[in-house]
């Protein structure tokens, strides 16, 4: 065990939202916690706040009154940076701004000692380059810490290029001392969170701008389709569309402008109107007081068929629909109808309802072919979404309506596009993921922990791609860039690796 011991000083530089958070964490763990900033009385400012948060949990039960005054005893505020010098660990958590990291942790590495642990919380810059001007970069590390920190588990351990193995062990290993989560990452751009969640912005901001659906409709989507706790456009208002949309510009710019990660203009120009999100009071959508959040496109009842044809046996999890179509009282019947070998339902009226594979509804003009969205959990899912080629009438809508209805589904009509929202979103995580374990980013164990504990994601990426299979994934993306030339859709050439070793 490699973790410090309590006996030691840990020190934070930079006393806003995320450095108390920080401070609060190796407080209650035990040590003496020594609080730095530039700005005169903010240190003592965020002790204070601290001791209140303290008081909180005394209220709660989590610490008893004994445990809250020890730790205020071992709380100080320092009014100079000299004041660090005893520190064992000290973790800067000030504006992410390259220069400013740089220029700090060169004061420090005159001030601390030898064997002192250097530690950034960045999100978004590079660890190697923060390190850069020290005498001694090896101990430089990446501890990125999540908001807010005394209550989210996950903290990345990044080794920046010069990080000494030594370092990131013992980083690693006290933060897991102190009831974290920690995983280890190589210092690439977005670490491994950041990296991997784009997706789930952009694509929903790309299905805005392709005038899909609206945002109150991808985020229900989104939320009640496939799991996930909250919908991109609710959850960047949360964030901050400004502080989300300067990450995505960070990312974007760091992998030398890759369209995989190219932001969106929708965005920058809610961010140029200052419309923040929640801390504005309006983001996508309104917080004024009375506002009324919109409601997502829902369809109106409409009457379930009496049976449907099941032609060859439907991919991945929608294989579950027989058993929801039947539990539901509809009568399924084997389709003959001749063909490839993609499965699908073939509805009263002749149209054929399939999984979206990643080619619109309309890639044959003349075929009657409705689309539904990908579910990670069938059964689970509340909403689904579908799209219909032009040749779908009305009748034949409202027949694959009322059969999702029947299952119990609410059902959102969106525009026909290649990948509809969920497929494309989950497939883009998917191979973000893979080619992020293949380039040796995080262990795949490490990237499923991450996400789910770092995003709240309903599952990992990389357990998606074993319960969805490579090759599926694969496919789909291909046919999304046969349709969307310009290189974001392109799959990974570990996607192809790996859905060739499924064979």
């Amino acid at each position: 065990m490699t973790a410090l011991a309590t006996s030691n000083t840990v020190a934070v530089v930079g006393t806003g939202t995320m450095g108390q958070g920080i401070a609060q964490v190796a407080l209650v763990a035990g040590h003496r916690v020594c609080l730095y900033d530039t700005a005169a009385g903010r240190a003592g400012q965020a002790a204070e706040a601290i001791g209140g948060r303290l008081d909180r949990l005394v209220e709660k039960g989590r610490i008893s009154a004994d445990e809250r005054d020890a730790a205020r005893e071992r709380l100080s505020p320092a009014t100079a940076l000299g004041e660090l010098a005893d520190a064992a660990l000290v973790i800067e958590a000030i504006l992410e701004q390259l220069p400013a990291k740089q220029e700090m942790f060169t004061a420090l590495e005159d001030i601390v000692a030898a064997d002192c642990l250097l530690a950034t919380n960045t999100s978004s810059l590079s660890v190697t380059a923060v390190a850069g001007r020290l005498r001694h970069p090896g101990r430089c590390v990446g501890m990125h810490f999540f908001n807010p920190a005394p209550l989210l588990p996950l903290v990345e351990v990044i080794s920046g290029f010069a990080t000494d193995e030594s370092a990131a062990t013992t980083a690693y290993e006290t933060a897991a001392a102190w009831g974290k989560q920690p995983v280890r990452c190589t210092d690439t751009p977005g670490f491994v969170v950041n990296r991997l969640a784009r997706p789930f912005y952009a694509e929903a901001l790309r299905a805005y701008e392709e005038r899909v659906a609206d945002p109150a409709t991808i985020d229900a989507v989104l939320r009640d389709g496939a799991g996930f706790k909250m919908g991109p456009f609710e959850l960047t208002d949360l964030i901050g569309q400004d502080v989300n949309e300067a990450v995505t510009h960070s990312v974007w710019q760091a992998f030398f402008q890759d369209p995989k990660f190219t932001p969106s203009l929708a965005q920058r120009r809610l961010v140029e109107s200052g419309l923040h999100g929640r801390k504005a009071g309006r983001g996508w959508f309104d917080y004024s007081e009375g506002a009324r959040r919109p409601e997502p496109r829902t369809e109106e009842p409409c009457p379930a068929p009496g049976s449907v044809g099941l032609h060859a046996k439907l991919p991945g999890p929608a294989v579950v629909l027989r058993e929801l179509i039947e539990e539901a009282g509809i009568k399924v019947t084997r389709d003959r109808t001749p063909g490839d070998s993609e499965g699908f339902i073939r509805l009263p009226g002749g149209a054929c309802l399939g999984l979206t594979n990643g080619y619109p509804a309309t890639y044959d003009v003349y075929g009657k072919y409705i689309r539904f969205d990908l579910s990670l959990d069938y059964r689970a899912a509340t909403r689904i979404a579908l799209a219909a080629s032009e040749a779908v009438s009305e009748a034949d809508l409202a027949e694959a309506v009322g059969l999702f209805q029947a299952m119990g589904k609410q059902v959102s009509v969106i525009e026909d596009v290649p990948g509809m929202i969920v497929a494309r979103t989950i497939a883009m995580i998917i191979d973000f993921a893979v080619d992020a374990a293949a380039r040796g980013v995080a262990s795949p164990e490490d990237i499923d922990t991450a996400m789910r504990l770092g995003v709240n994601y309903p599952g990992g990426p990389m357990e998606w791609a074993e319960r969805l299979g490579a090759q599926w994934v694969w496919d789909l993306l291909d046919s999304m860039h046969h349709q969307n030339a310009g290189g974001r859709y392109v799959p990974s050439w570990a996607l192809r690796r790996r859905a060739d070793l499924e064979k």
